[in-house]
């Protein structure tokens, strides 16, 4: 795996991470008893690599030169259509791990939408993975929760999760990653997105890469 460091608090930046600190003393105590009582949080911890536990809402930035091998991925979304890392070469794609069941990932759903809408027009897609659920229930978690973009649905297409994990450990749900243009993961969201304008930040400086 690529060297990995934790965000730090940079002069200039917005003042959201000393925000988000404070949210998630509130927020994740919800979020990590909705999350750790899951049937895939169970199987996690019991050792089965199809498990996801409830992460802490940590920031993880990832160094151009540490970034390692471009994800490779394809899958069918819940409308059937097939989408792949080749569709989205050349941009920023934020990808969500997610279920429907997941409290955290209901909570966060506004905020993901909302960083969406924000780079409407620009060289920035939104991607869903959708770990366990069918077609349908995703699909009915879209129109409940106002989310525009799709979602691979993964329940049954363990390829898709592995494509990802091999590049990255993804053992929580919520996790959101950035991927830079080349399709490499340049940083990572452990558990809830607490405010739209963390992911807001960690696009726009990817985006700015040369």
């Amino acid at each position: 795996m690529p060297a990995e460091r934790l965000s730090p608090a940079r002069a200039g930046r917005p003042a959201w991470r000393g925000a988000a600190s404070v949210l998630a003393i509130a927020a994740l105590a919800a979020g990590l008893a909705a999350c750790s009582a899951d049937p895939l949080a169970e199987q996690y911890r019991a050792g089965d690599s199809k498990g996801f536990i409830a992460g802490d809402s940590r920031v993880v930035e990832i160094a151009p030169d540490d970034r390692g091998e471009p994800v490779a991925f394809s899958g069918a979304t819940e409308t059937g259509e097939t989408v792949g890392s080749d569709d989205y070469a050349g941009g920023v794609l934020v990808v969500n791990f997610w279920y429907a069941a997941c409290g955290p990932c209901r909570a966060e759903a506004p905020e993901l939408e909302e960083a969406f809408a924000t780079f409407e027009g620009q060289d920035v897609a939104f991607l869903g993975v959708n770990t366990s659920d069918s077609p349908d229930a995703a699909a009915a978690f879209a129109d409940t929760y106002g989310v525009t973009y799709p979602s691979l649905i993964a329940a049954d297409d363990g390829a898709i999760k592995l494509s990802f994990a091999q590049r990255t450990p993804i053992n929580a749900t919520p996790t959101t990653l950035v991927l830079d243009k080349e399709g490499r993961v340049a940083a990572r969201i452990i558990g809830q997105l607490m405010d739209a304008s963390i992911l807001e930040t960690l696009v726009r400086e990817t985006l700015e890469e040369s």
